[in-house]
């Protein structure tokens, strides 16, 4: 039996299921988190502590279609002025409630289009952030760069703040592609904005691209891998298109019936990693690939990578605090998010309050899952001797949990003593097997495709 066929019979063209992001997944917050809550958690970041920052810039100058992040178009730079004096607000109220000895190992840019701010704002914005808390010399400092959306004097900017890691998404750079998802930017114009990063000093560059697109074929596929592999990123992201109109209602406007099938989007994804591995690139969890020097392939070679809302990451802080908008941030605790819409974000702030609305407090359950479930979304395995000890759980519980990975993933997992390890197709169905330690009932269609 072929590969496609043992993969049909575990349901896996099929499925949906998280991307386990977070456990519990974002779908699941509730209202009982607010500020309150989130301020005894930032006073309970110890002395000396070492948080992360997220900041969250939803403004695009165009929203693309298949894009289902929170964002809002603008066509001039009226409405960045007081998100900006809102953002540096926000830090304001989080910073009252944080030890002043707590350090800040690392920056995220994100959105949205961050280099949507003029240079003047950013280089403001990262003021701001740098002055925050103090920053040691190692902090990682990374910036989601749109190329339709940027010139020397931002990056300029954004290198004399201290950028360290820049990232580009390509999606695809085939003309009939982009067109189906409302996306222009063309090889030429990524490679030129390529180059003037790293002219500002700036080594570290990170590149996203989508299998599963309308229109995409193996051959369409591999000019782009073959475009992407000339640019030399350092680490690579294949992320499968989530077609989820029901959520992001812009993306009524792919058309869907020109969307690959199940086993189509298995045939792109694999074409893609076997280019990847044969330029060199190390494969590193479901869907990322590094230059062996790379930080994020050295964490996973041994076992220190981490999943986050920006996905794979060698960040080992416990503490990511999200700012802006829809920001999301992680506690020890619970996650807590701010509100959706950039009017309610503003509301909260103007009142001198945390602008936090939903969220999730993590019962002694929750916390074990997690790590059971990030461990096999990192490193394809559970050393359950390990979990029992660090969650204090016998062991006699943790077989129960995981008896329906061996029943149901017999022929994909090698279970022997106290470890269980994906062995067959791990990247394929790692997702699939998470979903048998998730707690949570998953709403029907809520989830995107599990490959």
């Amino acid at each position: 039996m072929g590969s496609h066929e043992l993969l049909r019979d575990l349901g896996l063209f099929d499925a949906r299921a998280p991307r386990y992001t977070s456990y519990p997944p974002a779908n699941h917050f509730g209202g009982g988190v607010g500020p309150a809550e989130v301020e005894g958690w930032l006073q309970a970041i110890p002395q000396g502590g070492r948080v992360s920052l997220y900041v969250h810039i939803p403004y695009c100058r165009r929203l693309c279609w298949f894009c289902a992040c929170r964002t809002q178009g603008t066509s001039t730079d009226r409405p960045l002025i007081p998100y900006l004096a809102q953002i540096k607000a926000e830090l304001a109220l989080v910073g009252r409630h944080l030890r002043p000895d707590v350090k800040v190992a690392a920056i995220h840019l994100g959105g949205g289009t961050p280099t949507i701010l003029p240079p003047a704002m950013l280089a403001e914005l990262c003021e701001a952030l740098n002055t925050f808390r103090p920053l040691p010399e190692d902090v990682a400092f990374s910036v989601e760069i749109d190329p339709t959306e940027v010139d020397e004097p931002r990056l300029r900017a954004l290198q004399a703040a201290g950028m360290t890691r820049a990232s580009i998404g390509v999606q695809d750079f085939d003309p009939t592609v982009q067109d189906a998802i409302g996306r222009a930017q063309g090889y030429a114009l990524t490679r030129d904005v390529v180059a003037m990063i790293r002219d500002t000093g700036v080594t570290s560059l990170n590149m996203d691209m989508l299998y599963g697109l309308p229109h995409q074929t193996r051959a369409r596929m591999t000019d782009t891998v073959q475009k992407i592999l000339s640019l030399s990123p350092d680490r690579l992201a294949l992320y499968g298109y989530a077609h989820v109109p029901w959520m992001a209602k812009r993306q009524v406007m792919i058309p869907a019936d020109a969307l690959p099938g199940a086993e189509e989007r298995l045939d792109l994804f694999e074409a893609a990693a076997r280019m990847f591995v044969w330029d060199g690139y190390k494969e590193i969890g479901i869907d990322h690939f590094a230059r062996p020097g790379d930080p994020l392939a050295q964490a996973a070679q041994e076992g220190r990578m981490r999943r986050n809302f920006q996905g794979y990451t060698e960040d080992g802080c416990d503490v990511l605090i999200g700012l802006g908008a829809s920001a999301i941030s992680r506690y020890p605790q619970g996650y807590a998010q701010n509100a959706s819409t950039s009017s309610a974000y503003a509301q909260a702030v103007r009142k001198g309050r945390l602008a936090t609305e939903r969220g999730h407090v993590m019962s002694a359950d929750d916390t074990l899952r997690a790590d059971m479930i990030e461990r096999l979304m990192c490193r394809f395995e559970l050393d359950l001797a390990d979990i029992s000890a660090q969650h204090t759980i016998p062991m006699p519980d943790l077989l129960r949990i995981t008896a329906p990975i061996r029943h149901r993933f017999a022929d994909w997992i090698d279970a022997g003593g106290e470890t269980l390890r994906l062995t067959r197709s791990p990247r394929l169905i790692a997702r699939l097997v998470a979903q048998e330690i998730d707690a949570y009932a998953m709403p029907e269609g809520r989830h995107s495709r599990a490959l």
